[in-house]
């Protein structure tokens, strides 16, 4: 699998690119990051036995299984539904992964490699735990207002980071500018 001479033009292969390793190598970064912040939560730092942990007045930690997927929606007690979700993620990755490598920009490379390796983090903790391990919870209580946000972590960071960045791309990046 690679490039392909055709008639003076390289052709990219559905699984690697001219910036196939760029795009990889921030996935890795992503979910190094990600599996190695849960792994010191859970075992290190015992977060399950703590509750909610301060860290700054709009901050805390906590220990949330997300047996569902983004924002708790669609939560999945049985066997099955745990694989549904993580042969979705898995075939979501395989899609990104192609995208990649067809990535033209270097934005898009390291936006698609934040999304695959956020995706990763993911299910790895759903093929390990059965459930996301969750963590971060943003709070507005100390503005009087009653306001928490959903418990997410590092992977869900990198995959909303990512979208911005394909929605910047595609709003405001080179390629937007020439469009017709």
């Amino acid at each position: 699998m690679g490039h392909h001479a055709q008639g003076g033009r390289v052709a990219v292969s559905y699984l690697y690119g001219p910036l196939t390793r760029l795009g990889l190598f921030v996935a890795l970064i992503a979910l190094l990051a990600d599996q190695g912040i849960k792994l010191w939560l859970l075992y290190a730092y015992d977060l399950g036995t703590r509750g909610a942990v301060p860290v700054i007045p709009f901050f805390d930690l906590v220990l949330v299984w997300n047996k569902g997927i983004s924002y708790g929606l669609f939560p999945q007690e049985a066997a099955f539904g745990q694989w549904l979700l993580l042969g979705v993620k898995t075939f979501a990755v395989i899609v990104m992964w192609i995208w990649l490598a067809r990535a033209n920009s270097k934005l898009i490379a390291v936006a698609l490699g934040l999304i695959i390796g956020g995706a990763l983090g993911n299910a790895v903790d759903r093929a390990l735990h059965g459930a996301v391990v969750d963590y971060v919870l943003f709070k507005l209580t100390p503005l009087n207002i009653d306001f928490y946000w959903y418990v997410f972590n590092l992977a869900d960071a990198a995959i909303v980071a990512g979208v911005a960045l394909v929605l910047y791309d595609s709003v405001i990046g080179t390629d937007a500018a020439k469009a017709p």
